[in-house]
């Protein structure tokens, strides 16, 4: 969900550049956590990445919420005031969807927004600015978690599509031994058959060590 305050108005933003802008890093945050999670079971790679352009844009719009009190001669709340404090503690539910996924997810969506709802509606401008600040920092500092945690996941399992390409990989190896391929002449590890992607043998193909890019042994076939 995303949220602009009243007081990014007109008066304060004539041309509406930083109205648009605020809004598009708010809409990248989200829709880039969401194509994140929607690639978890095909690529952590492209997973991690998506995450990591959600926390970037995220950091922007905290970036202009924290220049907003600046340009209004004010300094932030303290992050340890009631402000920060409660925005830190407040416990988020657990989505849970049984039925009927559209309306749950937003039943869900207003329900967490309502428990920010003291500092989000009050007209006080700054309060608003500073709650939507540390909304964003709080966010931020999840998706860093959370990436660090990918990353670890990574390193030991891969993802979906790695490991589709080592399990071809693997294939091509047991293949050719049964075919009887030569061994790499640097590693002396089984060698597959590649072809050419370019140079003045484009298309053709050659023995290429199973370890490439590890090892860059060739043969001509």
């Amino acid at each position: 969900m995303t949220y602009t305050p009243k007081f990014l108005s007109f008066k304060n933003d004539p041309c509406g550049r930083q109205y648009d802008q605020m809004t598009q890093a708010a809409r990248s945050g989200v829709a880039n956590i969401a194509e994140g999670h929607s690639r978890h079971q095909t690529s952590r790679e492209t997973e991690i990445k998506l995450l990591d352009v959600a926390r970037a844009s995220l950091a922007e719009l905290m970036g202009d919420y924290y220049n907003y009190l600046l340009h209004k001669q004010k300094l932030p709340l303290t992050k340890d005031g009631d402000v920060a404090n409660n925005i830190y503690t407040t416990a988020l539910d657990r989505s849970t969807y049984k039925s009927d996924w559209l309306q749950e997810s937003a039943q869900h969506v207003l329900k967490q927004k309502a428990k920010f709802d003291a500092y989000l509606t009050k007209t006080n401008d700054e309060i608003m600015a500073n709650a939507l600040m540390f909304l964003c920092l709080r966010t931020i500092n999840q998706l860093k978690a959370y990436i660090a945690h990918l990353l670890q996941e990574f390193k030991k399992e891969g993802g979906f599509s790695e490991n589709m390409t080592a399990e071809r990989l693997a294939f091509q190896v047991e293949k050719g031994k049964d075919e009887g391929a030569p061994l790499c002449p640097k590693c002396q590890k089984t060698m597959i058959k590649r072809v050419a992607k370019k140079g003045n043998n484009a298309g053709k193909e050659f023995w290429s060590c199973s370890d490439y890019p590890k090892c860059f042994g060739t043969r001509n076939i």
